[in-house]
């Protein structure tokens, strides 16, 4: 088990006292705190950034936010999923910042799916490295769509694009990913 989920469910009285020591701004317990979710909040950043060191400048602003806003959260629900929400909003932030998007394109092609066959053959780090090779907006927006469930019309909100867009990006995502497994069915002993 995991030290986070340790933390969230086995020891809530520890996680509070975390928190707490945050909300008093302790810097031992923001250090613990940021330790216990680092992993889990950078595999986030990780689906829609590929460099390190941005990826790793975006979680710690992300974590900085959490730490700024900590007093507003309430104990009620998960701190995980809340922790989680801000910083995705930094990694938001940093795609609308410096991902250039066409606002142009709105046609929708129809999405083929990649037989199961092909799917089950890949292992979850392959399908992430595929989705790694995606141009920047349209991996943003497929890890958007398809790994955290926000609909078009979120996408376009939070991106500052079209719902067009949105679903173009998404269907090029899945068109390109589509292409890459068919090839690399090609390697695999049948």
């Amino acid at each position: 088990m995991s030290i986070a989920l340790a933390y969230t469910t086995g020891h809530a009285s520890e996680l509070e006292h975390l928190i707490q020591g945050c909300i008093r701004n302790e810097r031992a317990a923001q250090e613990k705190l940021y330790h216990l979710f680092y992993p889990r909040m950078m595999a986030l950043v990780r689906r829609y950034i590929d460099q390190e060191m941005q990826a790793e400048e975006v979680l710690n602003n992300g974590f900085l936010r959490g730490f700024q806003k900590i007093k507003q959260y309430n104990f009620q629900g998960s701190f995980e999923g809340w922790l989680r929400k801000i910083v995705f909003h930094a990694v938001a932030d940093y795609v609308k910042q410096n991902n250039r998007y066409s606002t142009n394109i709105v046609l929708v092609e129809k999405d083929e799916m990649v037989h199961k066959d092909h799917a089950d053959k890949l292992y979850y780090d392959q399908l992430i490295e595929l989705v790694q090779m995606l141009p920047d907006a349209t991996r943003t927006v497929f890890n958007m769509y398809v790994l955290e469930g926000y609909t078009h019309r979120e996408i376009g909100n939070i991106l500052g694009i079209s719902e067009g867009t949105s679903k173009w990006h998404l269907s090029e995502g899945r068109k390109v990913l589509k292409e890459k497994i068919e090839k690399l069915e090609l390697h695999f002993k049948i």
